[in-house]
């Protein structure tokens, strides 16, 4: 959305290892009826940087009709045809952006002063993909830019209402059989595992009865409904999920499934990003921000080994 207040390299860096956050996808989501949010959008950002692949930062941005970014009116659905006139990817508001990243850039390369970065660790990679060889050449500044491998493939969400369908129905065990001359400390651990076993798989069944309608499904939007946990670890309580800085609680906005990880080409077993469920959590209110980006917050939950 907006150019102003765009994050900066501090704001996307992993807090657990520091180094640039990868963009992983972004949901325009505006709020009806909200003149402060005629767009509005959701920016999830993830480490995608062995050994840590674990690191999530997600940012909102909203805008009024009337803003110095858009026109009023909406593109045409006809647009003319192509003039031949090359296309101009700088923003009208002048922020440079990272060339590997595609986020701000607020480093320059010293020599030509034209390439922009986030951070040292982007402007090395460009520098032994091709801008060593471009930087002394002005005349002929590399504007392709080179496949860096750091974003992910490029894909557009398509929406779909999701059909509503009923649970199946599960058998509950029973563990009242579970007798012997075995001692009460063992056997309480014992019907205790048994239960969190008959959990385990109660909330996994009923998170493959929900997908089996749309197996291709990489995102369900909901703002306000309750997430569809993949586990029965790991779930927060209303305590962990941390209230906006407005004073408003956060509620879903939506979660990312785990069918998003077959299309993102990261599959090096141990070494690439993994989740079962992302439960974003944004502003009850999304209150308003001006032109500017504010952090929200994202939930990981993998998927656990029953004991």
């Amino acid at each position: 959305l907006g150019a102003a207040g765009l994050p900066g390299p501090r704001a996307l860096a992993c807090a657990l290892c520091g180094r640039p956050l990868s963009f992983l996808l972004q949901v325009y989501a505006p709020l009806p009826g909200r003149a402060d949010a005629f767009h509005r959008g959701i920016f999830l950002f993830c480490c995608r940087e062995p050994p840590c692949c674990a690191g999530l930062r997600v940012f909102r941005n909203q805008l009024p009709r009337k803003n110095d970014f858009y026109s009023y009116e909406p593109p045409s659905e006809n647009p003319p045809p192509e003039t031949g006139e090359s296309v101009c990817l700088q923003l009208k508001s002048g922020a440079h952006l990272c060339r590997v990243c595609g986020c701000l850039g607020p480093k320059t390369c010293s020599r030509c002063h034209k390439a922009y970065y986030c951070s040292k660790e982007h402007q090395t990679l460009d520098w032994r993909l091709g801008h060593k060889q471009t930087c002394a050449q002005p005349d002929h500044f590399d504007h392709i830019i080179p496949d860096h491998n750091f974003l992910f493939p490029e894909f557009e969400i398509v929406i779909e209402t999701e059909e509503e369908i009923m649970p199946e129905v599960v058998e509950k065990e029973d563990y009242s059989e579970i007798t012997g001359s075995m001692g009460e400390a063992l056997e309480e651990e014992l019907d205790s595992m048994a239960k969190h076993e008959s959990r385990e798989d109660t909330i996994f069944q009923k998170f493959k009865t929900q997908i089996a309608l749309e197996p291709e499904q990489i995102l369900r939007y909901g703002r306000g409904i309750a997430p569809i946990w993949i586990s029965g670890e790991n779930i927060p309580q209303e305590k962990d999920i941390p209230d906006c800085p407005c004073g408003a609680k956060r509620i879903l906005e939506f979660q990312v499934m785990p069918q998003l990880l077959n299309y993102l080409k990261a599959d090096r077993l141990g070494k690439s990003i993994d989740w079962g469920i992302l439960a974003v959590f944004t502003c009850a209110e999304s209150c308003s921000l001006g032109t500017g980006y504010t952090e929200e917050f994202v939930w990981k939950q993998d998927v656990t080994a029953t004991p």
